[in-house]
């Protein structure tokens, strides 16, 4: 087959395309983990549902916020933040188990918050508490948007995490500079320099160290 006849090559890809990639999902997984955090942790301590007790002196109004109606969002929020941050920390099925972690702490705060939209019981809760009587109902229940703020979040946090399962592989992590040899020692930073048999302060000192000069 002539030169003017063979098949184009393939164009191989750039070297630095899976750099550039890699640190692209990177960012968007630290940026969206911890705008999911933040959103879920603000959220809690907002007010997501009011109404009014009703007493033989008039209506008495109520509210609660989310950590009344359930601290289930708030708590995994803490767990994905921490969880993003020991991404870097591990590698290989570590990173693994811990992006699952985060992925994971995504969806439970979803789903919390989701279910604590329109529950009423934490409202009850506070207008017996205010009576004095158990058993109180509550009455004209308005829910925020706070509930759904929450969802948003932990949906970030669901995203991040599968972001790090996906791509987490070729992010970097923390330097291993103190890390144990298989052998269960630390490796050593360098190594000692030669003492000077002639001047007896750095044979004083190597002894100091616990090094032997006389090697």
């Amino acid at each position: 087959m002539s030169a003017a006849t063979q098949p184009p090559a393939a164009t191989a890809p750039a070297p630095s395309a899976r750099p550039r990639s890699a640190r692209r999902s990177l960012a968007a997984a630290l940026l969206l983990g911890a705008a999911g955090s933040a959103l879920a942790l603000l959220a809690s301590g907002r007010v997501w549902s009011r109404g009014t007790a009703a007493l033989a002196q008039g209506d008495l109004p109520r509210q609660v916020t989310g950590s009344d109606v359930t601290g289930v969002p708030a708590a995994l929020a803490v767990v994905g933040l921490a969880a993003l941050v020991a991404v870097f920390a591990v590698r290989r099925v570590g990173r693994y188990a811990v992006a699952a972690l985060l992925a994971l702490s995504g969806a439970g705060t979803a789903l919390a918050a989701a279910a604590g939209y329109g529950d009423t019981s934490a409202l009850r809760e506070q207008a017996a508490t205010a009576v004095g009587l158990s058993g109180t109902d509550v009455h004209h229940v308005t829910h925020s948007v706070w509930p759904w703020v929450s969802v948003a979040g932990g949906v970030l946090l669901l995203i991040a995490g599968l972001l790090a399962l996906f791509s987490g592989r070729h992010w970097p992590a923390m330097s291993g500079r103190y890390e144990r040899t298989p052998g269960g020692a630390r490796t050593p930073r360098r190594a000692a320099a030669p003492v000077d048999p002639d001047r007896p302060e750095e044979l004083w000192k190597s002894l100091d160290r616990g090094e032997d000069p006389t090697r």
